[in-house]
């Protein structure tokens, strides 16, 4: 079955899906690190753009080459609807004011194309759970293009993802991927990295740095700065034997047993990823790729799941 993948970022949503063994036809992607680290783990063409400056069809007929899509999935900008930020009081304003809002709407657009070229399209939509505020505009929208849709709510830690992680993806099918039986806890997720790993280089820290956090508990943090509606954390001495918290693009974790922090390939341990998928652009940037992402293993997990409605 073949895929398409929209604000495809670094690839962990199209990951899943290559590994249960779907055709990665194109993604679309405007920042261009994590299109070089898409291209290069996917091997699959990006169209690198603004998604408001491509029309579908543009898409369609230049990238694809009017390939039949199967499957259509993506990840629109969370921004405007996590509570982690401020955001605009009517949940209305969110989709259709604020600017990355409206890019899902964007993604309804994509939709309806594929969709009428393929009545049997399959869709899933990833984002925060707290879009479910939008669910009755949602459900509208995609009624008017004749598709009933589904919220699913799926926590990362149920399909094998080290850190704590609660999205809704949002599909035309009810998504009830099988859960493991048991979490993986971070000692687990960290252990035997080979040294001469890929996006493995320790950041060096100020003799300073090194005594602040060397005084760090298990579960204590560094900073602490308020957020929106809640007290933020940064700099989290992580507990061997718990899930991580919630790994995010700015959010950096300290080495349970080291006085340092985690280096780009063990952050990716956390979200599930493989040690030969290979991070590209700045080290900052490496680590922001892997926070806003899919984790491979949820992916998989519905990829799977999808194979029931070949």
């Amino acid at each position: 079955m073949n895929v398409v993948d929209l604000f495809c970022g670094c690839g962990g949503f199209s990951k899943g899906f290559l590994d249960e063994g779907y055709k990665i036809l194109a993604g679309l992607e405007n920042f261009k690190p994590a299109v070089k680290t898409y291209q290069y783990n996917i091997k699959a063409p990006v169209y690198v753009e603004d998604i408001k400056k491509v029309p579908p069809k543009l898409f369609d007929n230049s990238i694809i080459k009017n390939e039949k899509v199967d499957i259509l999935i993506g990840s629109p900008p969370c921004e405007a609807f996590t509570k982690a930020k401020r955001i605009e009081e009517n949940p209305l304003d969110r989709l259709y004011k604020d600017r990355t809002g409206r890019l899902t709407l964007e993604f309804i657009k994509y939709l309806e194309y594929f969709y009428n070229k393929n009545n049997d399209l399959i869709f899933v939509m990833e984002n925060v759970p707290q879009i479910k505020e939008l669910w009755d505009e949602l459900e509208r929208l995609f009624s008017n293009i004749g598709i009933e849709a589904y919220l699913n709510i799926l926590r990362a830690e149920d399909y094998g993802n080290p850190s704590i992680r609660a999205r809704a993806f949002i599909s035309n099918i009810k998504l009830k991927p099988k859960k493991l039986n048991k979490k993986i806890v971070v000692e687990e997720a960290l252990k035997d990295i080979p040294k001469d790993a890929p996006n493995h280089e320790i950041k060096k820290l100020s003799d300073k740095k090194k005594e602040l956090i060397s005084k760090l508990r298990w579960g204590e943090s560094l900073y602490r700065f308020r957020g929106f509606k809640k007290v933020m954390h940064n700099w989290i001495r992580l507990h061997p034997k718990k899930l991580a918290p919630t790994v995010k693009g700015k959010v950096r974790f300290i080495h349970p047993y080291e006085d340092r922090l985690l280096t780009v390939r063990e952050q990716a341990r956390l979200m599930s990823y493989p040690d030969d998928f290979i991070f590209f652009g700045g080290r900052e940037v490496q680590y922001n790729q892997v926070g806003e992402s899919v984790p491979p293993c949820v992916s998989r997990a519905i990829a799977e799941y999808i194979k029931k409605y070949e």
